[in-house]
């Protein structure tokens, strides 16, 4: 007859060994998440280009003028899409939302709207609706790991379970307050 020692030992590894099986797999999922947001971004990127392709130049502007046009315009893109890949700097007195990227300054200006209204915190799921999302899991869980990231670098504040708001002194969007 095997020991109440024993018995526990073997209900304690079957559980370690799940935890660590679980473990496994959320870095799997994690890695796959970061090669397909990786993937999406240089779609978006691929489209935008595209579209500036297809975009008709005016008739007026000079030649010389126009390949000057075109080349701060790809600056400007190469400069868009390397904020995109940006890390959330830690908020501190006077830094301008500028330095975030466009998705988490829309995030902060959905949450800073809704507290200049007086209609309180923001939940994922109205901030997905807001930028025109469906609102699904997958949506929903994107846009609560970039507003956690946010509160974790403290330009947001998580009052209640899954509910954003400004922290107290972030600036608005153009630095000002």
């Amino acid at each position: 007859m095997p020991s109440v020692v024993g018995l526990l030992e073997q209900h304690e590894l079957a559980a370690r060994r799940r935890v660590d099986g679980l473990r496994e797999a959320a870095d799997r999922i994690q890695a796959e998440l970061a090669v397909a947001e990786q993937e999406w971004q240089e779609w978006v990127i691929a489209r935008r280009r595209v579209g500036d392709v297809l975009t008709p130049e005016s008739g007026t502007v000079s030649v010389g003028v126009a390949q000057e046009q075109r080349d701060t315009d790809a600056q400007a893109a190469v400069r868009d899409a390397a904020k995109a890949k940006s890390q959330v700097p830690v908020w501190r007195e006077g830094l301008a939302w500028s330095v975030l990227s466009v998705d988490y300054q829309r995030i902060l200006q959905v949450a800073a709207d809704r507290a200049r209204l007086g209609q309180g915190q923001v939940t994922c799921q109205e901030m997905a609706a807001a930028f025109g999302m469906d609102v699904v899991p997958a949506r929903v869980e994107a846009l609560r790991s970039k507003a956690k990231r946010l509160v974790a670098r403290g330009w947001l504040a998580e009052p209640g379970a899954g509910r954003f708001t400004p922290t107290r002194g972030v600036a608005g969007p153009g630095g000002g307050s």
